[in-house]
């Protein structure tokens, strides 16, 4: 007799561990058919925005810092911006400069962490990095010693690696000198290089496609910053691949975060205009590198563009686990952009421009490692903060995981049920989770699969 599975039932994937808030999967089989995937994150409530109101415009760079110890430098960034933004300042040139200079050391750190100890093992058949050092000894080693240099750089400009202390609303604290900073370069030189074999090195993994737990993005909406020559990481305009063009104040105008009941996290959504068919018409979209690589690959020149060229990186990426690439060539851009700034740096005249606060609001947007994160503030005359809002990479990007997440199950699921086992189901969840977010994918091990209504 063949047995068949029952024609209802819930698969439920616990708790998320060591991640920026705590999440799960439910799968709901009714009928012999899937009609609910939930990716469900309960983050805990942290009250940032509410403790952000009543505090001086002088407060959110080091506050919100503490969002996340992967890339403090993103929140800081966006909350000066911001900040400056409303009172009518401009912060550029040296300081400008050194601004990216903190950015691409965490850029370094942050992407490197996540394709070496968090990823890299999908690809390698390992459960964890630690398993995968016994037989890949020397990939994790460079891993660790890229990051490293990335850490440095966070504490030569930044102060200190994690949540920086030298940066403020107009600038810095302290401006490093030109001997300081030339004193790094031969560090960076020898972190290139690394960062050139990593690409190389990611670019020959077995990467999987549709057919193996990596739904195609052949339609998601892309949306990132755009500078007119640059690799927009600091400022620019956000731009989509169908059409959408604001400054970064207008961004907030063109996106809705909304409560659903499955999560705590909300979710964000394009609404209205240009670019706001996700390509299921509900107007999700994706942030981060397969969205900057996308929408600005011709603005990367150097290394960067040379050995994303010899690799065979096309300039649509729509195979989401390709993501480890685009983030390797990211590291290497990284790299040669601090070269670059510190070949060119001059001592500003002073370490911050002075920023008086006023009645008003302003909005910045800057490019996380990964994604766009966008913060708003309103000050009243005395520069006290009345209104705070901070849009971070995740929650753009949970319903397109989620978009994902539907497909891959529904390719496992057939008339006679799943053709996989629940341990490799989840195991390919937790890996098509992995390919979009760092912070979401803080383990490699996250998935606890429990199924009810055998």
């Amino acid at each position: 007799m063949t047995h068949r599975p029952p024609a209802s039932r819930t698969l439920e994937v616990g708790g998320l561990t060591r991640v920026e808030g705590e999440g799960g999967l439910r799968i709901e089989v009714a009928d012999g058919r899937i009609v609910d995937v939930q990716l469900r994150i309960y983050e805990p409530p942290r009250f940032f925005e509410g403790f952000l109101r009543g505090r001086a415009h002088t407060e959110p760079p080091d506050l919100t810092a503490r969002i996340c110890g992967i890339c403090p430098v993103a929140y800081q960034m966006s909350a000066c911006r911001a900040i400056e933004a409303a009172c009518g300042v401009v912060v550029d040139g040296p300081l400008r400069e050194l601004r990216r200079l903190l950015y691409a050391g965490e850029w370094i750190e942050s992407h490197t962490l996540h394709i070496v100890m968090l990823h890299a093992p999908d690809f390698l058949g390992y459960e964890n990095a630690i398993a995968m050092a016994a037989d890949h000894r020397e990939l994790v080693e460079q891993g660790l010693a890229l990051k490293k240099v990335g850490n440095d750089l966070l504490q030569l400009v930044g102060g200190r690696a994690v949540h920086p202390v030298n940066v403020r609303v107009g600038g810095f604290y302290r401006s490093p000198t030109r001997r300081e900073l030339r004193a790094f370069r031969p560090r960076l030189e020898a972190a290139r290089d690394l960062a050139a074999a990593l690409v190389r090195r990611v670019a020959t993994f077995d990467l999987p496609d549709g057919a193996s737990g990596a739904h195609a993005h052949d339609d998601v909406t892309l949306v990132a910053l755009s500078h007119p020559t640059e690799y927009a990481v600091l400022d620019g305009r956000v731009v989509s691949s169908k059409g959408l063009d604001v400054d970064e104040a207008g961004f907030g105008e063109a996106i809705r975060e909304t409560q659903v009941p499955h999560s705590t996290a909300l979710h964000a959504h394009l609404v209205g205009g240009a670019g706001a068919d996700g390509g299921a018409g509900d107007g999700h979209y994706l942030v981060g590198p397969l969205a900057r690589w996308g929408l600005n690959a011709d603005r990367m020149g150097g290394a960067g563009a040379e050995l994303a060229a010899e690799v065979g990186l096309e300039r649509r990426v729509t195979n989401p686990a390709r993501s480890i690439v685009v983030r390797a060539v990211e590291v290497l851009h990284a790299c040669d952009e601090a070269i670059r700034i510190i070949d060119a740096y001059e001592e500003p005249g002073a370490a911050a421009v002075p920023v008086e606060p006023r009645a008003a609001t302003g909005a910045a947007c800057t490019e996380a490692p990964r994604g766009l994160l966008l913060h708003r503030y309103a000050l009243d005359a005395d520069g006290t903060v009345t209104d705070a809002v901070i849009v971070p990479p995740t929650s753009q990007n949970q319903p397109t995981i989620e978009h994902d997440l539907w497909h891959l199950v529904e390719h496992h699921h057939g008339p006679d049920g799943f053709d996989i086992d629940d341990a490799e189901l989840a195991r390919r969840c937790e890996r098509a989770i992995r390919h979009h977010d760092p912070c979401i994918s803080c383990a490699t091990h996250f998935l606890d699969l429990v199924i009810e209504g055998r």
